[in-house]
């Protein structure tokens, strides 16, 4: 493992006991690069971010995050996980649904401390909805509830951050707005964005990771119009 890799994946083999899911997959990413993953519905995109999550184990090959097995890494991640209806009058302000990124980190499950609540306070002012705390979810628009989850996935204080196409159902606006604030996030944080769009955000991402079942990465430098049909 290199001095600046977070991840490094050998010879990963992964099936749900029946057809093989991933195949042969090498990945290498480095501390602060910013990674689109990309692949059609049912590529295994999905698979690959929760064995590097550590909530499943590969049938054959090796995993490091941090210099560590994935389920010793755990804390260190930010997870946003793909955005799921829920119930729009569900009784909880953005505060208290930041503050469930650091279940895990603190030391009394549910019970939050001082520190917890002022890395809950950092996180909000860096995707600028401090001013929305009090608010319930249910009454933000999609955007601002798009940044209470980047924000939530924040508040461990991530090394990595994983983000499972954070910008579904927000028109380009906000998508940009969101990318933009991803962008400033990695100055610090390694981030893996798994999206669809890759035209898009090819301005903003170090490489492109293209799964479906072998995976093949590309700098964006190479990235052409017939790289990205291909």
């Amino acid at each position: 493992m290199s001095e600046n890799s977070v991840i490094k994946i050998r010879d990963l083999v992964f099936s749900y006991g029946g057809p093989t899911i991933l195949e042969n997959i090498q990945l290498d990413i480095e501390a602060q690069e910013f990674v689109g993953m990309v692949g059609p519905n049912g590529s295994g995109k999905t698979t690959l971010l929760k064995i590097i999550l550590g909530l499943l184990k590969p049938d054959k090959g090796s995993v490091e995050v941090l210099g560590k097995p994935p389920n010793q890494a755990v804390k260190e991640i930010g997870y946003m996980p793909q955005f799921t209806p829920f119930s729009r009058n569900f009784p909880i302000t953005v505060e208290e649904t930041v503050l469930m990124g650091r279940l895990g980190k603190t030391s009394r499950i549910g019970l939050f401390g001082k520190t917890d609540k002022e890395l809950a306070a950092e996180s909000m002012e860096a995707v600028e909805i401090i001013n929305l705390r009090k608010r319930s979810i249910g009454s933000l628009s999609g955007g601002q509830l798009q940044r209470v989850l980047i924000a939530r996935a924040l508040t461990c204080n991530p090394e990595i951050m994983i983000l499972d196409e954070p910008t579904a159902n927000v028109d380009m606006k906000v998508e940009k707005d969101i990318f933009d604030l991803l962008k400033k996030l990695n100055e610090k944080i390694t981030i893996i964005v798994v999206t669809h769009d890759i035209g898009f955000i090819s301005q903003y991402i170090t490489k492109v990771a293209c799964i479906n079942r072998t995976l093949v990465c590309h700098p964006t430098s190479q990235l052409t119009g017939e790289t990205i049909e291909n």
